[in-house]
């Protein structure tokens, strides 16, 4: 592991997502890790990252996280992830963005919505997810990865420490588990714990009552304590995160114009994340900007 990080530490970013692609299992096996390193905590623990259990990942969203996690800290923002949109819109009107507008179509005239309103602009921007891609633009996603969260509550926590627990057991439910308090305070403002347990996989045509059930009912061996947890919510994230077998860093304007005046961005295009979204986002708006630069 020591020995991994440090060669990571010395390589660039763009060095990794210049390397040939395999494989996250095949690197790690070249890497010379142990079946039972690799069973018991980079699969649990790269599952929960990649949502998907086989390690098909490509191994150079591997060294990307890996380099990250081993330089830097993993945090929470203290309001919720959602805030991280919130600060993007904050300086806009609230007549620049308009909410429940699905589009239906993207033509020369403007952007259509399902209601028949017509959206003119300059240039147009698409800024969704491979599933709603609108037309002429979209086509047949091949491979996403979805997820379930369960949260419950708490009067004690099942462990102290900001640390998240992997289920190793095969054939599991539940991948991890994790007292989100414990990692940002301000999760829960009531003195009770609050506690996510990740899914892996589309397990929304399960009944909710059955499913946390069955959850509580496989973490209870380590954490007796979890038949007294009181279930709060359930979320089925179908599309978590695109296919991440052959990723990128970069986009060259080929992949980002769609046509003279309809562009694209977002993290199916680059890699899966949040890191990537940004990126793609920022790189769109500068080649726009640069297509008016040369009208």
């Amino acid at each position: 592991m020591l020995k991994l990080k440090l060669q990571l530490a010395s390589k660039s970013i763009e060095d990794i997502f210049a390397e040939e692609e395999v494989t996250t299992l095949i690197y790690l096996k070249k890497k010379g890790f142990s079946e039972r390193m690799i069973s018991q905590f980079f699969r649990p623990f790269f599952t929960g990252i990649f949502l998907e259990d086989k390690l098909i990942t490509s191994s150079r969203m591997f060294e990307f996280v890996f380099k990250m996690f081993s330089e830097g800290s993993a945090s929470l923002p203290s309001k919720g992830m959602g805030m991280i949109p919130i600060q993007l819109a904050k300086d806009l009107s609230q007549s620049e963005i308009h909410f429940n507008q699905r589009v239906s179509t993207i033509g020369s005239q403007g952007v259509t919505t399902i209601d028949g309103s017509i959206y003119h602009g300059d240039f147009i921007l698409i800024a969704t997810d491979q599933l709603n891609l609108p037309l002429p633009y979209n086509k047949p996603v091949r491979k996403f990865h979805s997820v379930t969260n369960i949260y419950f509550s708490a009067t004690q926590n099942p462990f102290e420490m900001p640390l998240i627990a992997l289920n190793v057991s095969p054939g599991k439910l539940v991948n991890n588990i994790a007292v989100v308090n414990k990692i940002a305070p301000n999760y829960s403002k009531n003195g009770k714990t609050l506690i996510s347990l990740s899914l892996i996989g589309d397990h929304s045509k399960t009944n909710e009552t059955e499913l946390y059930t069955k959850a509580i009912a496989e973490v209870k061996f380590w954490y007796p304590d979890a038949i007294n947890w009181k279930h709060i919510r359930t979320y089925h994230i179908p599309y978590a995160l695109p296919d991440d077998d052959d990723v990128v860093n970069d986009l060259n304007d080929s992949t980002i114009k769609l046509s003279d005046h309809c562009f694209i961005c977002g993290d199916h295009l680059i890699n899966g994340s949040i890191n990537g979204a940004m990126k793609s986002g920022r790189i769109a708006a500068e080649t726009i900007i640069k297509e008016i630069a040369e009208r």
